[in-house]
């Protein structure tokens, strides 16, 4: 471990421990605290070299703590302007190494991993191959991945409806309703394709899903839906 990761890595475990101290018996440090420290401390990196960053996002993903994942992640997702044709391997080999949860899951591949993808739309074809994995979270991230691009308008050779197919007998909740947000998210930008999908897919389609899928629409759409 270099001397910097080391002096970082000291810095967020005791501002880590003042956040804790602060908090009511019962209660939770806040994902928000989290962030801001990671701002701060982001800002202290004397390098801000792509590689060097991944390198110290590493060190804390190996920590295997929540709060030091957070901070890794928002990191990675700092440095989106910079990726390159090598990050894919290193945000996989993370996903596959260090997420472990819905969480973690959920916030490296709506900020970092998501914007990847937004990028390179070809690496689709990776996420497709994800639907299989056996780990639940990496099920659950082929469609989570999905949802930047959805919500940013800009999903063209992404097809979220490829990947619902896939999941669709999924036998994990948590992947059921990761694939349900998404599609919640696309009908925020393409209502009728949703409600289309839905109405098509209702006999087969896990209920925890279809009703995820369907939240936001107006309330007389959701009643007909639900009908179904």
């Amino acid at each position: 471990m270099s001397s910097v990761a080391e002096d970082l890595l000291g810095t967020a475990k005791q501002e880590i421990e003042t956040l804790w101290s602060y908090v009511p018996e019962g209660k939770h440090v806040k994902t928000g605290d989290i962030r801001k420290l990671s701002s701060r401390l982001f800002r202290s990196i004397p390098n801000k070299d792509l590689h060097f960053v991944f390198m110290l996002c590493e060190e804390f993903l190996e920590e295997h703590n929540w709060e030091l994942g957070v901070i890794a992640f928002d990191w990675a997702f700092r440095m989106k302007k910079n990726y390159n044709g090598d990050t894919y391997c290193i945000f996989y080999n993370w996903l596959k190494k260090y997420v472990r949860g819905w969480g973690d899951c959920d916030d490296f591949c709506t900020h970092a991993f998501g914007e990847l993808l937004r990028q390179d739309k070809s690496l689709f074809a990776n996420v497709k191959e994800w639907t299989q994995d056996k780990d639940f979270w990496v099920r659950r991230a082929s469609a989570v991945i999905l949802i930047p691009a959805i919500l940013h308008d800009d999903y063209e050779s992404i097809d979220p409806f490829e990947i619902s197919d896939r999941l669709m007998n999924d036998e994990d909740d948590l992947v059921l309703k990761g694939f349900g947000w998404m599609l919640k998210s696309l009908s925020q930008i393409d209502p009728s394709a949703v409600k289309e999908y839905l109405i098509r897919n209702h006999k087969v389609m896990p209920r925890v899903s279809y009703r995820y899928a369907l939240e936001k629409f107006d309330t007389e759409t959701k009643k007909r839906l639900m009908a179904l």
